[in-house]
């Protein structure tokens, strides 16, 4: 899986900037950047972690006007000897560096490459890495902070703390089959199950956190529905802070989904604006109403806005009945104006949290933006405490880690001999394992690292 060659790629966007960087790992990275690089000092004489100042060449023809920061091995990123030109961020440029590299002998990185060089390096296990990719796409300060946690490695100590807690019991039990006029088993499988129990609880709350890590990570997804006319798209202006929907009297303006991305207490919303739902002739009206429905299966959450100062018709019963199993949150919209519904009535029909809102005097937007911190993470996110499992490759590793020391459990209660207990042990030690890597194996460490961004 590991490739020892040079390697090369640009590190920043591709976009026209101030400055772009080209980064370039392995064995051969100074003596290539020294090919095409001219400064006061030849790279290969200089310092590691110094930037030095001067140009770019392709044979006699000046190219750009560069810093480059040296990193010898092993204090670099990946562990190797690393080199990165500050060039102007100009596309053509950049490529152009990028061409003379390629042209003196380095080889263009794969999407992750420098980050898959510092795993197999032993610099960061693979929940840091995959950190990495988690904490460049984070859309909310919460979720930037918990993919920084799991950089710093506090997913990987509760991983190795549990691991070397489980080879211990594994030792002993292969110790006192081996040898047991030295090892005595009296006793130990009750000794095992509290010290299991205790493991399965450790995981139990890691696996928990998962739903509230997933919401972190993805953004809780959003659907606005409600009848024509009754203050959908006012309602997505007010939570997105601007003009996002055209908003008019004439029912059935919006005719199609309106996507917008907001953050409410450090957590994101991924919120889609609907058509109103009815019956209608519209052929255009009724496509944006079966758009609206089709949507309901991948929501998270649905916000209900229901017109306060006109009564519930069979439109509101139909949408009800479409949402009923779902998260939702009931708007008793216009609440600025002379209500006929009450909260109190909608609460009891229906079995769902009602809030009184307007999008004119935004009366009630404080309660909405409360009522769903509650719903998904009971009332708050602890984003100094609390690590939350954002991967579901590691949720699934926990989960079979969990069923392993579980039938170690059932082992004991079915008085079974010990060496039962060490298959489901190392089973479980292994699951973990794949979580840091250290039991990955090549083609899914390829698979994870391929999903990376060029230049990382």
């Amino acid at each position: 899986m590991y490739q020892s060659d040079t390697i090369c790629a640009i590190a920043t966007s591709l976009n026209s900037s101030g400055i772009g960087i080209i980064r370039i790992s392995g064995e051969d990275a100074i003596s290539f950047a020294d090919s095409i690089f001219r400064g006061k000092n030849k790279l290969a004489d200089c310092e590691t972690h110094t930037i030095q100042y001067g140009h770019i060449y392709d044979n006699e023809e000046l190219v750009d006007e560069v810093l480059v920061l040296i990193m010898r091995r092993p204090r670099s990123y990946t562990t190797e000897d690393v080199i990165e030109i500050h060039c102007h961020g100009g596309i053509l440029v950049l490529k152009k560096v990028l061409s003379l590299l390629v042209s003196v002998g380095c080889r263009i990185a794969e999407p992750g490459e420098f980050t898959k060089r510092a795993f197999l390096n032993g610099r960061i296990d693979l929940s840091e890495a995959e950190s990495i990719m988690d904490l460049i796409s984070s859309n909310s300060e919460l979720a930037m902070k918990n993919s920084v946690k799991q950089l710093s490695g506090s997913l990987r100590d509760i991983i190795v703390d549990l691991r070397d807690k489980i080879l211990y019991e594994t030792a002993y039990i292969e110790s006192a089959l081996d040898d047991p006029e030295h090892y005595d088993l009296t006793g130990y499988p009750d000794d095992l199950k509290n010290k299991v129990d205790s493991m399965i609880s450790r995981i139990d709350d890691l696996i928990n956190s998962f739903n509230s890590g997933h919401i972190l990570k993805e953004g809780i997804n959003t659907l606005i529905l409600g009848k024509p006319n009754a203050g959908k798209s006012s309602l997505l202006n007010t939570l997105s802070r601007r003009e996002r929907a055209i908003v008019t009297d004439i029912p059935g303006t919006t005719r199609d989904t309106l996507e917008e991305q907001i953050t409410i207490n450090g957590v994101s919303l991924n919120i889609i604006d609907t058509a109103g739902i009815r019956e209608t002739d519209d052929i255009v009206e009724k496509i944006g109403v079966d758009k609206a429905l089709d949507s309901i299966d991948d929501a998270d959450l649905i916000l209900f806005v229901i017109d306060s100062s006109r009564p519930l018709d069979g439109d509101d019963e139909f949408i009800i009945s479409k949402i009923i199993d779902k998260k939702v949150i009931i708007l008793l919209n216009k609440s600025d104006l002379l209500s006929v519904i009450t909260e109190e009535d909608i609460c009891n029909k229906y079995n769902k949290p009602v809030i009184s809102f307007s999008s004119v005097s935004l009366d009630g937007l404080k309660t909405l933006e409360s009522t769903i911190t509650d719903m998904f993470f009971s009332g708050q996110v602890k984003s100094d405490e609390t690590l939350y499992i954002t991967n579901s490759r590691h949720a699934s590793c926990l989960v079979n880690a969990k069923n392993s020391l579980s039938n170690v459990l059932m082992s004991i209660d079915n008085m079974m001999p010990e060496d039962f207990f060490s298959i489901d042990l190392m089973d479980a030690y292994n699951f973990l394992g794949e979580i840091t890597g250290e039991t990955i194996e090549d083609d899914l460490a390829n698979k994870i690292f391929s999903e990376f961004c060029m230049g990382k």
